[in-house]
């Protein structure tokens, strides 16, 4: 079976949606944000799907079951997001001027607070 071509779209009503890039349907709506979605990234090889919304989390969706496997807390609104070419990196540019490189193999702490301990401070 050919996997489908997707698009995703961050959304202001806090969800990313997941269409179809042949048919235009959508296939799937992501909601875990509470504020915005301001921006969205697939990993290169497109087995997950970052978001950043105002409510300071990033979040790493996998595309295949829709479900959040990592989750990010910042100290500010997310702006921007970018992978690294090899995928097992990911740039956030937060709202308060921090920007994070995030490791989504590493296991997040218990408590899940600031994700962003290699965060440079201009």
């Amino acid at each position: 079976r050919q996997e489908e071509a997707l698009l995703a779209t961050s959304s202001y009503d806090t969800t990313v949606k997941l269409w179809n890039a042949e048919t235009g349907a959508c296939t799937g709506t992501l909601a875990a944000h509470a504020d915005p979605v301001y921006t969205i990234a697939f990993s290169p090889d497109g087995r997950y799907l970052a978001s950043g919304s105002f409510d300071r989390r990033v979040l790493v969706w996998s595309v295949a079951s829709r479900q959040v496997v990592r989750e990010y807390i910042g100290h500010g609104g997310v702006f921007e997001l970018s992978w690294n070419s090899a995928g097992d990196k990911l740039a956030a540019s937060f709202s308060n001027g921090v920007s994070a490189v995030l490791d989504p193999r590493q296991p997040e702490p218990p408590s899940a607070t600031p994700a962003n301990p290699n965060a440079m401070q201009e």
